[in-house]
């Protein structure tokens, strides 16, 4: 019936339609919901920036106003994609500028960003508010200071996983007195010295700032004047926490601290003294969000401490210096606890074992995301933590010795994850390894129903188990393999699958030159890349093994900026 109403009326329904697939379905019931939902769509979400064009982009939803778009394969973030790969944000701010599309958002992760990229970008849109880079490259202190003094509306600044040197610490200065509107900024990752004048400034003049993330050249006297002229944080990150705890300023920033009473998510701690600590167990009492990823400097036995503060935690990030026995403070004291991510201080010396995991899922029965580096793990401990926590949405779980099976049985640790799966029906990313056969890729391709992507190192034994999950997983978006024995069969067998999907990588597998040809042959409107920065090991005959081998849609043919070393098939 929805058929007969004006168009204004269901322009103002779609608006209640937020769901970036959502929309997708709308927009195919009929030509008029079609033009309807072009029109109306102001966000867009692009998993790979050469699946299609900006151009195409821009024709398809010209009344943009926010952009996600994304770069570099995933795996780029444990070094195996070359750092020229590709991945470009420039052509996409130019056509966008051209064609004076209305842009106030954007959202890069894994891409290249130029300073002239930055400069364009900054004057190019009157209204532009947001801009987010995660994992991104190529900039310099510059292109932000361009940012800072031309985007006159800026609510929201955020730099992550990218360290940017600095030797002027000037270009907050470049923030105009007239600058009253952020909301969001993080300078974490950038290295160097900052004008604390300025940036005490800057938060005096912005009454809704929300969320600050400072970098360790910011001192205690720094942030304890920060948090006097904002009170308002509710979530901070700390750069350096050091001082002496007999101090004047030490002694002032407790009494300051006492009156933040709004944060609920604290970070960073990139250089601490421990013995300072006690200053903020005031504030951990509202804490639903603790990222210490990063606190190096934080040892057990102070973790341990500063958990016990935490009763509201939902969202923990920490070191596996917090060791079993801090994994069970954490089950004990953060009931509601929703996510979990435990990364290693030293990747071959993991404190955690499965008994830490276990202990968690007894704990915490409303864990749904779950990111754990260990040095073991056990299929009994795998079974009992998937019947105490069914609602596994992301389940990543990475054994540092991926060869290392069940230390308790000496079997492989398919029934472990295989319990995961049976138990978990609403997962949507699974990332596994141990020694596994391709009994848990049969379990994986019969119970994972809603798994999205799939990522899988060391594992395996043949075809079948990259078979089995490809056969199974009817919603699967994204694969990833690494080192396993999976080859030509594998990729061949039913290559309409891959239509399906946004992506499969596969690198340091069985797959060969001449398969990769075929599929290409077979599915024109996939691109298949072979990735081979070795120049002095020539990949030319057709039976010979590729290294890396990077398959995606794409609506635009082959992409022209791929370096010397990337052949698109």
């Amino acid at each position: 019936m929805m058929n007969y109403f004006p168009e204004e009326v269901l322009e103002h329904v779609f608006d209640f339609v937020t769901s970036h697939r959502d929309r997708n379905a709308v927009s195919l019931v009929c030509k008029t919901w079609y033009r309807i939902e072009r029109c109306s769509r102001q966000k867009v979400f692009i998993g790979n920036c050469y699946s299609i064009s900006p151009e195409r982009l821009i024709q398809r939803f010209p009344r943009l106003k926010s952009l996600t778009l994304k770069g570099k394969p995933h795996f780029a973030d444990f070094n195996l994609v070359p750092d020229d790969w590709g991945g470009f944000v420039f052509p996409w701010i130019e056509a966008l500028a051209k064609n004076r599309v209305g842009l106030e958002e954007l959202r890069l992760k894994r891409m290249v960003v130029s300073d002239e990229s930055l400069e364009l970008l900054s004057r190019s849109f009157s209204n532009f508010k947001s801009l987010v880079l995660v994992s991104c490259e190529g900039f310099t202190a510059d292109g932000l200071a361009a940012i800072a003094a031309n985007c006159k509306f800026l609510t929201e600044l955020d730099l992550q996983e990218y360290e940017i040197e600095d030797h002027k610490g000037q270009w907050l200065s470049c923030f105009p007195d007239t600058c009253t509107s952020l909301v969001s900024l993080n300078f974490t990752c950038l290295k160097g010295e900052i004008n604390s004048g300025a940036l005490e400034r800057l938060v005096a003049r912005s009454p809704n700032l929300r969320s600050l993330r400072l970098n360790p050249s910011v001192p205690l006297d720094t942030l304890q004047r920060i948090l006097m002229r904002a009170p308002q944080l509710v979530d901070l990150g700390t750069g350096s926490f050091v001082d002496d705890p007999d101090s004047g300023t030490y002694a002032e920033l407790k009494s300051t601290i006492l009156k933040c009473k709004s944060i609920t998510s604290l970070s960073g701690f990139l250089e601490v003294a421990p013995r300072c600590l006690p200053a903020i167990y005031p504030i951990c009492s509202n804490l639903t969000s603790l990222n210490l990823s990063y606190a190096a400097g934080i040892e057990g036995k102070e973790l341990r401490k500063l958990i016990h503060h935490c009763g509201k935690l939902q969202r923990l990030w920490i070191l596996d210096w917090i060791g079993d026995e801090g994994l069970g403070v954490v089950a004990v004291t953060c009931k509601d606890l929703q996510e979990l991510r435990v990364f290693p201080c030293d990747e071959w010396d993991g404190s955690v074992t499965e008994n830490g995991l276990v202990a968690i899922s007894m704990g915490c029965p409303k864990l749904h995301s779950l990111l754990y580096f260990c040095q073991r793990m056990t299929n009994a401990a795998l079974i009992t933590v998937a019947k105490n926590c069914p609602n596994f949405i992301r389940f990543r779980l990475c054994i540092l010795d991926p060869a290392k099976p069940d230390p308790e049985t000496l079997q492989p640790l398919d029934e472990g994850f295989g319990a995961i799966v049976q138990s978990c029906r609403r997962l949507k990313r699974f990332s596994l390894s141990g020694l596994l056969t391709d009994k848990v890729f049969l379990y994986i391709g019969m119970y994972a129903e809603q798994l999205e992507m799939l990522s899988i190192a060391f594992a395996g034994e043949s075809d079948k188990g990259m078979l089995y999950v490809l056969n199974g997983c009817k919603k699967l978006r994204k694969l990833e393999i690494r080192d396993c024995p999976f080859g030509n069969t594998a990729l061949l067998r039913d290559v309409g699958k891959y239509e399906t999907m946004r992506s499969l990588w596969m690198s340091s597998c069985e797959v060969t030159l001449g398969a990769c040809k075929a599929l290409a042959r077979k599915m024109p409107r996939l691109n298949v890349e072979i990735i081979n920065e070795d120049e002095q090991e020539e990949c030319s005959m057709d039976g010979q093994r590729v290294k890396k081998m990077y398959l995606y849609r794409t609506l635009v043919g082959k992409r022209k900026d791929a370096p010397e070393f990337v052949w698109t098939l």
